[in-house]
């Protein structure tokens, strides 16, 4: 007989890398998530939901940032073949407008949330799961439909209450025609060098590879901030092969300027994250606190002909950990929610009222109950009689009818 496997301890009974969500955080996640997509909504982008996995070989045809390795595969028992839990949306997104919406015209304006899965790369070689609400624009190419989705993560951005964020600029085509021809291995370790913006690794590298165009790629380190830096890359690209995508980065700065993004825009000329995925524009959002993107995105026209559906598209998700975080840390609190308990049990008619009022409310028995279930679960007020009572606060009132009936707000 094989040996007994003790159970294993429920304490911590999750892979790494994942995690549960309780009350408190849920329902913090879904009223940002739903903030959100509201504004997605208010712009006509409709809300899709694909699956959380699919065949691996409709998603890697889409796939272009991920390493292989990062991908969570399994054989679906049903048929055999090969599975993967979703690293990224966007294939998926691809997949529906070549096929189930193919009879509609475009533009696609579509909106998603949901979770992607990836294997960490670090030392640890977890997983994570990354929360999501993105949208995707297919159909519009060009500045225009970049400069509409800019404005759409801003308008969401405000949306939240975010004020202070910081939306960087860059475009892949510059770094790709800079390294065109050069052999794969090559490109992957200098771009490597100039994702980390580190000038001297940089310079060490190309100019031992003999890459050309070597000191312009160093010079682009140093590509970072205003209109100035996009204007000075133009310059300084105005003879390479580069000068086409430079000019096109500089031209959608002044469309976000005058689209009234002048205090959050930023150019980065080497920014070179994702650039094997996007075709032009790249974009990563930033806010104090998390040290890393609160979302990202770019324009990806090559995608949908993977899938039979050529046309230029462009799209972009926000990291919803991320974004809570920068919330937080700039202070922002969601509006109170008002929850209430009612003293007298779930067939007590004000429970009734209230939950017709669209007011979140349960019974309990006794003032006691009410009062110790309401601190332990998150509630803003108990109702015993006509007393009102601010579970927060300890503050009593005589509203509870009034509020019950609708002609009254907890004070």
């Amino acid at each position: 007989m094989p040996p007994e496997i003790p159970p294993r301890s429920l304490e911590h009974p999750l892979p790494g890398g994942m995690r549960d969500l309780l009350p408190e955080e849920a329902r913090g996640r879904r009223a940002l998530a739903k903030c959100v997509l509201d504004r997605f909504a208010l712009a006509g982008f409709a809300l899709v939901t694909p699956p959380a996995f699919e065949f691996a070989e409709v998603l890697e045809r889409g796939l272009g940032t991920l390493d292989p390795a990062e991908v969570l595969r399994f054989v679906e028992p049903e048929s055999g073949e090969v599975a993967a839990l979703r690293p990224d949306v966007t294939p998926q997104i691809a997949r529906m407008i070549a096929t189930r919406l193919h009879d509609r015209p475009p533009p696609y304006r579509l909106a998603y949330e949901g979770t992607v899965l990836r294997r960490r790369s670090g030392r640890a070689r977890k997983h994570r799961q990354i929360p999501q609400v993105g949208v995707e624009l297919a159909g519009v190419g060009g500045t225009e439909g970049d400069i509409d989705l800019l404005a759409l993560a801003a308008d969401a951005l405000h949306a939240t209450g975010l004020r202070a964020f910081t939306i960087d600029l860059g475009n892949a085509g510059i770094v790709r025609a800079l390294l065109d021809g050069v052999e794969a291995d090559v490109a992957r370790d200098v771009s490597h060098a100039l994702a980390q913006k580190d000038e001297g690794a940089l310079r060490e590298r190309a100019e031992d590879l003999r890459v050309p165009f070597a000191s312009t790629l160093c010079e682009l380190v140093r590509m970072h901030g205003g209109r100035d830096a996009a204007a000075e890359g133009c310059r300084l690209l105005a003879s390479t092969p580069a000068a086409a995508p430079a000019a096109r980065l500089l031209e959608l700065f002044d469309a976000a300027v005058a689209r009234g993004l002048g205090d959050h825009v930023r150019a980065d000329l080497g920014d070179v994250r994702g650039f094997a995925y996007y075709t032009g524009t790249i974009v990563h959002l930033y806010a104090p606190g998390p040290g890393e993107a609160i979302g990202a995105g770019g324009r990806y026209d090559e995608l949908l002909a993977r899938f039979g559906a050529p046309m230029p598209a462009m799209g972009f998700a926000f990291d919803l950990d991320s974004l809570a975080w920068a919330l937080r840390a700039a202070g922002v609190t969601a509006e109170r929610e008002i929850r209430v308990v009612v003293v007298g049990g779930e067939a007590d008619a004000r429970v009734q009222r209230l939950r017709a009022r669209s007011v979140t409310a349960v019974g309990a028995r006794d003032r006691a109950t009410a009062l110790a279930w309401a601190r332990a679960w998150g509630f803003s007020h108990v109702i015993d009689g006509a007393t009102l009572i601010d579970v927060e606060t300890g503050g009593v009132s005589d509203d509870a009818v009034g509020f019950v009936e609708g002609t009254a707000r907890p004070r």
